[in-house]
């Protein structure tokens, strides 16, 4: 019997791309499977992965959860908020050690420059905070935590939700688009290089690299938002540029209140802070990790969005 892998929460965006690569590596019969919703899961398991149900949001259901796992994929609580996300990555990750897991994966986020514990932006926090909690237990469970490069599909979230079906013919944030960009990454060479690096530890954890440490994955260049704005609207066919406002300006422009709202706070100025952590170059390191786990060099935001626009 193999190395029991778990991915938690294995269904979403990140977690179903890992677990597609993953099937792609090891024995299915080696997965085990959880999510909120398992019946996402089914055809995972009529193929012979282990299906379970979990959901961070009721802590009872991660008691069990990661029995019999060896290596975790903990994939980060779906927010951009601080402390709910903060205590329910401290919930699965102390079910995950009561229930025998050795070494765990956590998906955190490219923000932070050069894997500092640092960041202004606020979506970063619950990242530092539970980074700086698997680094207070590394005698007790060894960790990676993998430095998800800023997704090339989530540009709306930095662009006032610029839509390519239906386009504007501006695009107004609280950022001029000059100086430090973004190396912006596709998500499903994300997915791919994390299940890659998860098989590695598998096969050969003393030889592993990033064993108790930090690494990003990030794309292939760095790409100024004035440049990623260009690029959509050539995607669209529009000449299209950036007009700077300020931060209030930004939160009281229709429909962002609503988008940015958690648990009926109104995030929208906490939000605000990713672009000064961008205009600061956090989000611009160019890491050569990903292409080197690929065996490729990443895919270009220019390609990703054009296939975005269909």
């Amino acid at each position: 019997m193999g190395v029991k892998i778990g991915v938690f929460p294995a269904s979403g965006a990140l977690g179903s791309s890992i677990v597609n690569h993953l099937e792609k590596l090891v024995p299915e019969s080696d997965l085990v499977l959880i999510a909120r919703r398992p019946e996402k899961l089914d055809d995972n398991k009529q193929a012979g992965a282990t299906v379970r149900r979990a959901d961070y949001d009721d802590p009872s259901t991660l008691d069990t959860a990661f029995n019999g796992v060896d290596v975790l994929m903990l994939v980060s609580y779906a927010s951009f908020e601080t402390d709910h996300r903060v205590k329910a990555h401290r919930l699965a990750i102390n079910a995950a050690i009561k229930s025998g897991v050795k070494h765990i994966f956590y998906s955190s986020l490219g923000f932070g420059g050069d894997l500092t514990n640092q960041s202004i932006a606020h979506v970063m926090g619950a990242h530092i905070e539970t980074e700086k909690y698997f680094s207070s237990l590394k005698d007790t469970v060894s960790y990676t935590s993998v430095r998800e490069g800023l997704y090339a599909e989530s540009y709306p979230i930095y662009t006032a939700f610029y839509d390519l079906q239906n386009p504007a013919d501006e695009v107004t944030i609280p950022h001029s688009g000059k100086g430090p960009g973004v190396a912006w990454v596709k998500r499903d060479e994300l997915g791919e290089g994390t299940a890659k690096l998860i098989v590695s530890y598998v096969n050969d954890p003393k030889s592993f690299e990033y064993v108790n440490k930090a690494v990003l994955l990030s794309g292939p260049r760095e790409i100024s938002l004035a440049e990623t704005v260009e690029i959509l609207g050539r995607a669209v066919g529009k000449v299209l540029k950036i007009r700077e406002i300020t931060v209030d300006e930004y939160v009281n422009l229709p429909g962002i209140a609503e988008k940015q709202t958690y648990k009926g706070v109104n995030l929208s100025r906490e939000w605000a802070t990713a672009w000064e952590a961008i205009r600061r170059g956090e989000a611009a390191v160019v890491s050569p990790v990903l292409r080197e786990i690929l065996g490729r060099e990443p895919e270009s935001f220019e390609t990703t969005i054009k296939e975005m626009v269909g």
